[in-house]
C-alpha cells in the first residue's frame, strides 16, 4: 500500500482523536445493534473503533486493523481505559484482509479510500468478508469541495498544494463525489448502493481556534509537509507561510469552513 499522505505526527492525531461515531459515522449508526461483528479498517488512534465496540457490546466483537503498527498502541491504551474486552486491534492489508468471506456483520472505512490507489480493489475486499445481511460503510471527504471565508490567500496555495501531494502519493482527494462511482466499478448492484454526505463545519471561536491550530501544525509537521518539501512542490518558507495563513483565518471572528463528506452504505446480499 502507498504510504499514508498525512502520517501521524502529533499535529495529525491531535484531529484524528477529535473523531467519534456520533460525529464522523452517523450515516452508519442506526445499522449497529449489540452482537454485531465489525471490521474497523484504516482504524488510526481507534476513537471511531472504541465507540463502536460500545455500540455492539459487550456480546459483539470489534476488530481495528491499520497496515502499520505503529499507531495501533495508542488505540490499544484507549480500548483499556475504556474497559472494551470486545476490541481489538491487528496489522492488516485493505487490499488482502486476513478473514474468512462474510467474517464480518459490518465492514467500515472512514477516511481510508481517498489514500488508496486502488479503492475498487478495496470496496471488493471489504465486500468480501461482510456476510449477507450486512453493510459496508465508507465515508470521505473531498478536498475540492471544501469551502472557506474569508478567502485567505495562503488557504487556497494549501488547498492546491494538498492536492497536488495527495494524488503524488498514489491517492484521490475528492474521494467524496466518487464513492458511488467506485461501488458501480466493484461490480456492486445499484439496488445496495445508498448515498449521502454530510459536513463538519467550524465557526465558533473555539472551533475556529482548534481547526486553524491542527493544520497550521500539519502544515509544517506532517508526512504532507515532509513530501512537499522532499518533492520540489514548496519550500519550508513556503510552508511557514501557509501555516501564518492558517492562524491569520482562525482569528477572524467572521472565519467559517466547511468540509463535505461523501458517505456510502453498500448492503450485502
Amino acid at each position: 500500500m502507498p504510504a499514508y499522505t498525512h502520517g501521524h505526527h502529533a499535529t495529525v492525531l491531535r484531529s484524528h482523536v477529535s473523531r467519534t461515531a456520533a460525529n464522523s459515522a452517523a450515516y452508519l449508526l442506526p445499522e449497529l445493534r449489540p452482537g454485531q461483528r465489525l471490521l474497523d479498517v484504516g482504524c488510526g488512534p481507534g476513537t471511531i473503533t472504541a465507540d463502536f465496540a460500545e455500540l455492539v457490546g459487550p456480546e459483539g466483537r470489534v476488530v481495528g486493523i491499520e497496515p502499520d503498527g505503529g499507531v495501533l498502541a495508542r488505540a490499544a491504551g484507549l480500548a483499556a481505559e475504556r474497559g472494551l474486552a470486545n476490541l481489538s486491534y491487528e496489522v492488516a492489508d485493505v487490499y488482502r484482509l486476513p478473514y474468512a468471506d462474510g467474517a464480518f456483520d459490518v465492514v467500515h472505512a472512514h477516511q481510508v479510500l481517498q489514500h488508496l490507489a486502488d479503492p475498487v480493489a478495496a470496496l471488493r475486499e471489504m465486500r468480501r468478508v461482510t456476510a449477507p445481511g450486512g453493510v459496508v460503510a465508507v465515508r470521505d471527504a473531498d478536498y475540492a469541495a471544501m469551502t472557506w471565508y474569508p478567502r485567505v490567500p495562503e488557504l487556497d496555495e494549501w488547498a492546491e498544494l494538498y492536492q497536488r501531494v495527495a494524488r503524488l502519493s498514489g491517492g484521490e482527494p475528492d474521494a467524496g463525489r466518487r464513492l458511488l462511482a467506485w461501488a458501480r466499478a466493484a461490480g456492486l448492484p445499484d439496488a445496495d448502493l445508498t448515498s449521502s454526505s454530510s459536513t463538519w463545519t467550524f465557526a465558533t471561536d473555539a472551533e475556529r481556534a482548534w481547526w486553524s491550530e491542527v493544520w497550521s501544525g500539519r502544515t509544517v509537521q506532517s508526512r504532507t509537509a515532509e513530501t512537499s518539501v522532499a518533492e520540489g512542490l514548496a519550500t519550508p518558507a513556503d510552508l511557514e507561510r501557509i501555516a501564518a495563513g492558517w492562524t491569520r483565518w482562525g482569528a477572524d471572528p467572521d472565519g467559517w469552513f466547511a468540509v463535505l463528506h461523501g458517505e456510502l452504505l453498500v448492503r450485502v446480499s
